[in-house]
């Protein structure tokens, strides 16, 4: 019994890495799970769904951001944006990559559109990079850095659904502990997401990197600083839904409200015509519902290995073996979260599963619940960063490889796990150390 939690996220993992879909090797990991602890198959699928509703809250936050996400593409605001950036920072190598960094980052809080915005924003910039000699490495650490930091370390927007998760998972586990608690908790291991940025940006990938255009022309950049772009009141009544939308979500602190007022603004200020509404929502679900549905099913996976008593039975058995040595059990749970994350490509989606795991043991070993928390929220996040099926990697990529010269693998995933992974395991091992 003390075996099964390790076969399963074994499963999940091989599984993950062999490119099955992530939806399947769950499903797949936690019937496993359920047959190894004396369950049928029906029982385990049973046992997955009704743990499934764990997840509903952050899932529809999900599809609605999804859509929200939408409108504003629609209103062609983002224009503005690649128009200032060409015309301002041409020449300015590290300047644009650190402004490339920000403006990623505003893709998790104070605009909540993920990686919505990189088709629309990166692809246009792509003959600046090439004239620039910009190591386009450093251009994905940049935008990954921005898809990932914020909500570890800013409670608003992706920020507040990651360190609720986080919240959750540990209350139903046996830990309490408040939002306030996460962030704080993941104060140290965000720092290491700085650091990797700063060596990515200064020393990694400073030199000049010549990639020979292919599909894009080399008088685009050009030909999007000539188009007659203006700031309209469209435009305006963009920025106030947003506003507004931030606004709903910071006052209730539910995401979900902030994302459904900043769509009904949308289509109350006529910014989009209401016969779009249908699209919208599709267009929303297409975006984000692969994402979403995930979540359900890992907060089902979680359920099996909680309800069936395997967690409890591995937390004896690691227990006796770890010992009270603090430092070494806080360096295997990280080493397991990143095997486990790096497969699923999910941080939040792996929360509720590492905190049925990590929860007790820490709570044995006599962690504090800011260190666990520190433990929880690192070990997800190292999933992000690193992982080819993760979001924040292909997010990345879709933008980065418009014109066939950007490399998923050896341009996007080994650039951010060095520069982040690698930062993310140590500081967050000191973080559970000194909390």
């Amino acid at each position: 019994m003390e075996w099964v939690v390790l076969i399963s996220v074994l499963i999940l993992t091989v599984l993950s890495l062999l490119r099955v879909n992530v939806i399947i090797a769950i499903i797949a990991a936690a019937v496993s799970a359920g047959i190894m602890s004396g369950l049928n198959i029906k029982e385990a699928i049973e046992l997955l769904v009704s743990g499934m509703g764990g997840g509903a809250n952050t899932a529809l936050s999900y599809i609605l951001l999804g859509a929200f996400a939408i409108t504003i593409s629609y209103t062609g605001i983002t224009s503005l944006l690649v128009t200032y950036l060409i015309r301002v920072l041409t020449g300015k190598k590290t300047m644009l990559l650190l402004v490339i960094a920000a403006v990623a980052s505003l893709s998790q809080n104070v605009i909540p559109v993920h990686i919505a915005f990189i088709p629309i924003l990166i692809p246009p910039l792509l003959p600046l990079f090439n004239k620039m000699r910009i190591d386009r490495r450093a251009v994905a650490t940049a935008l990954t850095f921005g898809l990932k930091a914020p909500y570890i370390l800013i409670p608003a927007g992706f920020g507040l659904i990651f360190h609720e998760t986080i919240v959750k998972s540990m209350n139903q586990n046996g830990t309490n502990i408040t939002v306030n608690e996460s962030v704080l908790a993941m104060l140290i291991p965000g720092s290491g997401m700085i650091v990797g940025l700063l060596i990515a940006v200064f020393i990694s990938y400073r030199k000049d990197r010549v990639v020979a255009d292919n599909n894009i022309k080399e008088n685009e950049a050009s030909e999007i600083e000539e188009k007659s772009v203006r700031f309209s009141k469209q435009h305006l009544l963009t920025l106030l839904a947003v506003a507004g939308a931030l606004a709903a979500q910071i006052l209730t602190e539910n995401l979900i409200i902030g994302a459904l007022t900043g769509l009904v603004l949308m289509f109350a200020f006529v910014v989009i015509p209401f016969h779009k509404a249908d699209q919208v929502i599709s267009e929303g679900i297409g975006m984000m519902g692969t994402i979403a549905f995930v979540m359900l099913v890992a907060s089902g996976f979680g359920n099996v290995l909680t309800e069936t008593g395997s967690v409890e039975a591995l937390v004896e058995m690691s227990s006796g073996f770890l010992g009270q040595n603090k430092a070494l059990i806080a360096l295997i749970l990280l080493f397991v979260g990143l095997v486990v994350t790096i497969g699923i490509g999910s941080s939040f989606g792996t929360i509720p599963i590492l905190a049925a795991l990590y929860v007790p043991i820490c709570l044995a070993a006599g962690f504090s619940p800011l260190a666990t928390a520190a433990l929880i929220g690192t070990a997800g996040a190292l999933g992000d960063a690193g992982s080819p099926a993760s979001d924040s990697t292909l997010g990345p990529t879709s933008g980065l490889n418009a014109d066939g010269k950007h490399h998923h693998i050896w341009d996007t995933v080994v650039p951010t796990f060095i520069h982040y992974n690698i930062p993310l395991f140590i500081f967050g091992w000191v973080a559970a150390i000194i909390l």
